[in-house]
């Protein structure tokens, strides 16, 4: 055979090879697509519609004063003006939502914001029988309310919470509600972004999907694949208010601990620490000799609380609460919260660079809330001149009765006050204000004009590139640095 012919075979041989080589790659690869991508949500949605309720709400609105005209008797403007007299009276206002029945007896979860204030709740199921509904008990803080229906002879259906830490980004979801009205509606799409916070409460724990979740979608279920609540359907994100693919559920995780405790209680039982925190910057972290910026800073300690009488100080940098990492602030509050009560647990904190293990014993917030505990502020003689520090960018002055009482500064906060602060400097760019209360300059505390001078010095001349303040602004105390060129 001639050279060509035998190259023209080994082309075909090699392009037969290739094409083969595609066909087995594509084989293999595409079953794991397949596998992942549902064909129908049909059986799925049609077994979890029965345990969706619509929510319905009615709310007497009393009008604000009294408007009314009085005329004689027999007038010709009684009956002109009776009309409009009529639309002072007090009126009827309704509102629509969803929610899931979560046990066989009656028990039904929705948002809290879908029944606040309600005179009248009714539930309705998905063959249109309708029962008057019992608030058993709510939470405003995680939006999550628990209602009670005499089921009489109907038999529901119940859905369980499953694991929303087990949940992917990209993992298919499913949420079904009453939006605007029209109840049983499914729509599906993916997880978008988990442990989202949208500033709406103290433990916020939000699932962000793109299934299509509109009005009336609030207090409805999302669900995963195996037919489990992983998340209550409570916000979206919309300029217009219809659904632009940005929903946020609250984490099953989150939320099945609140609904045990409401149906049990009647009111949430949250482990109570007793301690102000605050997020860690760079420049703290490097104050601090902190190897990075996780974990939580405590800013100071309540009176009387769990945490003063474990030792906690503040400075303390909490990085591990019950066996559970503290990657950042907001996670502490959360895990002390869902944490036993009434039971020593071990946390561990950095103090001064070394890795100190407490035991602390939760109190109930609850019960400190009820008992004024939280308005109490943390535990810790004064010069009448000024100290103005031209590097800073601010001028201190001795805390005395007078400027106590200017910047309603309590008797049991010791330090120096803020009374300048100027533009464009240091302390400006930093957010010191006129009237914060400077405590503590890097570990030393300052309840002087001098104490304060000789700390700034000291820490300026120690060459670091931020000093960290301890500062009470409005009763509160944080850490702030302020950087030194």
């Amino acid at each position: 055979m001639a050279p060509s012919g035998i190259w023209r075979m080994r082309q075909q041989f090699m392009l037969a090879g290739a094409v083969l080589f595609a066909m087995m790659l594509s084989a293999a690869l595409s079953p794991v697509w397949a596998n992942d991508r549902p064909q129908s949500f049909a059986d799925l949605a049609e077994a979890l519609t029965p345990s969706v309720v619509n929510i319905s709400t009615s709310t007497v609105v009393n009008r604000d004063g009294d408007n009314s005209l009085q005329f004689p008797p027999g007038s010709p403007f009684e009956d002109f003006f009776e009309e409009f007299q009529d639309r002072d009276n007090p009126r009827t206002a309704q509102a629509l939502g969803s929610g899931f029945i979560v046990s066989a007896e009656g028990y039904v979860v929705t948002n809290n914001h879908v029944i606040d204030g309600a005179d009248a709740i009714r539930v309705t199921l998905y063959n249109d029988r309708s029962f008057d509904a019992e608030l058993i008990g709510r939470d405003a803080k995680t939006d999550i309310a628990v209602l009670k229906i005499n089921p009489e002879d109907e038999v529901l259906q119940p859905v369980a919470f499953g694991d929303s830490d087990h949940m992917r980004v990209g993992d298919w979801v499913l949420a079904i509600g009453n939006p605007f009205g029209l109840g049983g509606s499914v729509t599906a799409g993916i997880i978008s972004a988990r442990g989202r916070d949208i500033g709406s409460g103290p433990y916020d724990d939000f699932i962000q999907t793109d299934a299509s979740i509109n009005r009336g979608n609030s207090g409805g279920p999302l669900f995963n694949l195996d037919g489990e609540v992983i998340g209550i359907n409570t916000a979206i994100f919309s300029q217009s208010g219809g659904s632009v693919g940005i929903g946020f559920a609250i984490a099953s995780n989150l939320a099945s601990n609140v609904v045990d405790q409401l149906s049990e209680y009647g009111q949430t039982r949250r482990g109570w620490l007793g301690v102000f925190i605050q997020e860690i910057t760079p420049e703290i972290a490097e104050n601090f000799g902190l190897e990075d910026e996780n974990g939580a800073l405590v800013s100071s300690v309540h009176k009387e609380g769990p945490a003063e009488a474990a030792g906690i100080k503040a400075g303390d940098v909490v990085i591990a609460f019950n066996g559970k990492p503290i990657e950042e602030m907001r996670s502490l509050p959360r895990i002390v919260a869902e944490s036993p009560i009434g039971k020593p647990i071990d946390m561990v904190v950095m103090r001064d660079g070394k890795k100190i293990t407490l035991s602390v014993t939760l109190g109930v917030l609850e019960e400190a809330e009820e008992s004024g505990l939280l308005a109490s502020a943390p535990s810790e003689t004064e010069t009448s001149t000024e100290l103005n520090n031209e590097k800073l960018g601010f001028v201190l002055e001795a805390l005395t009765p007078e400027r106590r009482q200017e910047f309603s500064v309590g008797d049991d906060i010791n330090g120096v006050v803020i009374l300048d602060v100027v533009s464009g400097s240091a302390a400006d760019a930093a957010g010191l204000m006129i009237g914060d209360v400077i405590r503590r300059v890097g570990k030393s505390s300052v309840d002087t004009l001098d104490k304060a001078d000789a700390a700034i010095r000291r820490e300026m001349e120690n060459g670091k590139t931020s000093i960290v303040l301890l500062i009470n602004r409005g009763g509160r105390d944080r850490f702030m640095a302020i950087t030194v060129e």
